[in-house]
């Protein structure tokens, strides 16, 4: 077996990893991995560095479990006390394995992984650091009594609910980042993204948002928080109508006078969903212990679940 450092691909590439390397068997590879050392996310008492745009072939083991190995001992020679992964470098960006796939197929911008790849890091000297879930709503039309309070509550606090105007679409980012920055600082393993790396995430799916799913919160003019949805097309690639929407993110400006905005949000692109003829909403990929996953518990059952790693380097 040979392990190689390799290119990364362009898309790699705008990830800045500091190394890619192969695990390849007579010149065919078995595993890749690339490596972060200057950039990895914050951890109190710890010096982090991240293993991610990971790949194995399947049966691929002994290459997969070499390969680690070495990323691991790359990181510990660069001063890392844990490896994570994984993880393309932060948390704006793919991360986590499917550790329990469940029963439904993979739905729209689901990052999706074999199961086996559970068992490379493993085999590594990996163990679990975090896990999440996405959850499944079959009822868009269930209402929740006291999200109704709350958003009577927020509404005479002059609280308005608006879909994204696509007109504006990379004004309204611009907008939605600033806000995603504060919300998000307390989530776990948050680093701050660029507004410029942030806009090109969104602009990818622009063509596909609907600004009936896709929900900002106002008041004064001040954006208080946004629920981002779409369709899940993934199910239209199985030759299916779309019946599904994909709750992708929801977030809230801190305060007490936004406390609810984030159920009332989630509750209004149910609503609005449903009139557009969906049956049902995925909650995806929420950290276990966030408040999302608290909001998602009143309407959702869990329908996959998700495990990010860690190998203490020293």
């Amino acid at each position: 077996m040979d392990l190689r450092e390799v290119a990364p691909s362009p898309q790699q590439a705008a990830h800045r990893p500091d190394a890619r390397w192969a695990a390849l068997e007579r010149g065919q590879p078995l595993a890749g991995c690339s490596r972060w050392w200057r950039e990895a996310p914050p951890l109190a008492g710890e010096t982090l560095g991240a293993v991610g745009h990971f790949d194995a072939v399947p049966g691929g083991a002994e290459g997969a479990r070499a390969l680690l190995d070495h990323a691991c001992a790359q990181l510990a020679a660069r001063g890392a006390t844990l490896a994570v992964g994984p993880m393309d470098g932060n948390t704006w960006r793919s991360y986590r394995l499917v550790s329990d796939a469940g029963s439904e197929p993979p739905f729209f911008l689901e990052p999706w992984t074999p199961l086996e790849w559970n068992a490379h890091f493993a085999a590594a000297g990996f163990a679990p650091l975090a896990t999440y879930h996405s959850s499944l709503s079959p009822d868009l039309t269930h209402v929740d009594e006291r999200v109704a309070a709350a958003a009577e509550r927020l509404k005479a606090g002059g609280i308005r609910l608006r879909g994204l105007e696509p007109a504006r679409f990379v004004e309204e980012l611009s907008r939605i980042h600033e806000l995603s920055l504060e919300s998000f600082s307390r989530n776990y393993l948050f680093t701050p993204i660029a507004r410029d790396e942030f806009v090109a995430q969104y602009r990818a799916v622009e063509r596909y948002v609907d600004p009936r799913l896709t929900l900002v919160g106002e008041r004064d003019g001040e954006l208080g928080g946004f629920a981002f949805a779409l369709p899940d097309l993934l199910q239209a690639q199985r030759g299916a109508p779309p019946d599904t929407v994909v709750v992708k993110t929801v977030a809230v400006r801190a305060g007490r006078k936004y406390a609810g905005l984030g159920a009332w949000l989630t509750a209004e692109v149910h609503a609005r969903a449903a009139e557009a003829g969906f049956k049902r909403a995925v909650h995806a990929l929420m950290h276990d212990a966030n408040n999302s996953a608290n909001i998602s518990r009143r309407y959702a059952t869990t329908l996959r679940r998700y495990t990010l790693y860690a190998r203490r380097l020293r």
